[in-house]
């Protein structure tokens, strides 16, 4: 790609310096109004080529400054996302060890409370005869 671009920078500048071999008459252009400036024709071409191909570098410099901050943003986004991620996940572990440590509490209250109900369904039976 930079082949390419160097070939179309080259053939530009080669048609302006052939263009400006063929012009060199003196010309005058106005700045301001009442300042005036008398010069070769070639000279003006060239310094005009040069402040456009100048504002298109800082138009490029600025492009890209404001793509380097907005992908600086959505890198700090998905840092703070793969942070949270982790203490999520962290929460998670946590819990699931709570949850396996209270196993045999819940365990042995349903075995008691199993007991409790068939006793429930025997006196309930005995009574009811």
């Amino acid at each position: 790609m930079r082949a390419l671009n160097f070939f179309f920078i080259f053939l530009i500048c080669l048609a302006l310096v052939f263009f400006s071999i063929e012009n060199t008459q003196p010309t005058a252009i106005q700045v301001i109004k009442g300042v005036q400036v008398k010069a070769p024709l070639c000279v003006e071409l060239i310094v005009a080529t040069g402040l456009g191909a100048i504002l298109a570098w800082l138009f490029s410099l600025w492009s890209r400054l404001q793509r380097t901050l907005a992908s600086r943003q959505e890198l700090r986004q998905v840092r703070e996302k793969e942070q949270r991620i982790q203490e999520l996940e962290q929460d998670i572990e946590r819990y699931k060890a709570e949850v396996e440590a209270k196993q045999p509490l819940l365990e042995s209250a349903e075995i008691t409370s199993l007991e409790t109900a068939a006793t429930d369904v025997k006196a309930a039976s005995m009574t009811a005869n």
